[in-house]
């Protein structure tokens, strides 16, 4: 199992917003996790992707505990493994989008040339080859959530973790949006948990998690 996560919990307080989530994702599928607002879904996805850390529990990646690094190894771990695409783009509106999409690799540590090549062939793969010196302000949201993806992608990561990734886009868009995540995980073997309050993107998905609570109660596989 490529993701593991045993006993998670999480507290803000007097709030227990996970009490002692289990979740195994594998190589190359997409989950998709739904749920109220409240459920704990969104803390659950950036537990996974450590961005934030429970008061217990684990989280493993192909057997290695990951919140047991050190914040500089967590850190490299996390560019180097895991993806992100949020339900706002996040991308920098002072940067083009070859820019933005080779942020993560500059960071990583690869050469200007090597990261920006990669941007490029990522940018032309989402069809947006005739964009790339255009600022953030200058695409509709459906191209910019697809630089996002791109970026989510420039170092071949293990996962994408995919928060209200279609959130903000209208129909058309929006299924555009999850056709491509298909499509990836069909090209490149990509896995991808998404946490969506949209049920035909949660529909579409292998496995369908229902949270409540703070607690995943029920699973549904489409396959």
């Amino acid at each position: 199992m490529m993701i593991e996560a045993r006993n998670i919990i999480k507290r803000y307080g007097d709030l227990d917003v996970l009490r002692g989530v289990d979740l195994d994702i594998a190589q190359g599928e997409i989950v998709s996790i739904v749920g109220p607002s409240g459920a704990g879904k969104t803390t659950l996805l950036h537990i996974i992707g450590t961005l934030d850390a429970p008061q217990s529990g684990e989280v493993l990646f192909d057997g290695q505990n990951v919140l047991a690094l050190h914040d500089r190894e967590l850190a490299h771990f996390r560019n180097r493994n895991i993806g992100f695409v949020f339900q706002f783009h996040q991308l920098l509106p002072e940067f083009t989008m070859l820019e933005n999409t080779a942020i993560p690799a500059l960071l990583g540590g690869d050469s200007r040339n090597d990261a920006y090549d990669r941007a490029r062939r990522l940018l032309e793969r989402m069809h947006l080859s005739d964009r790339l010196n255009h600022k953030p302000s200058q695409l509709s949201g459906g191209e910019c959530q697809r630089v996002a993806v791109a970026r989510a992608l420039i170092n071949n990561p293990k996962v994408i973790l995919a928060d209200e990734p279609s959130g903000s886009l209208d129909s058309q868009n929006k299924q555009e949006l999850h056709q491509l995540f298909f499509e990836l995980r069909d090209e490149l073997g990509q896995t991808f948990i998404i946490v969506t309050h949209d049920e035909g993107l949660a529909s579409q998905a292998d496995r369908t998690l229902h949270m409540r609570d703070g607690l995943i109660v029920d699973q549904t596989k489409h396959i």
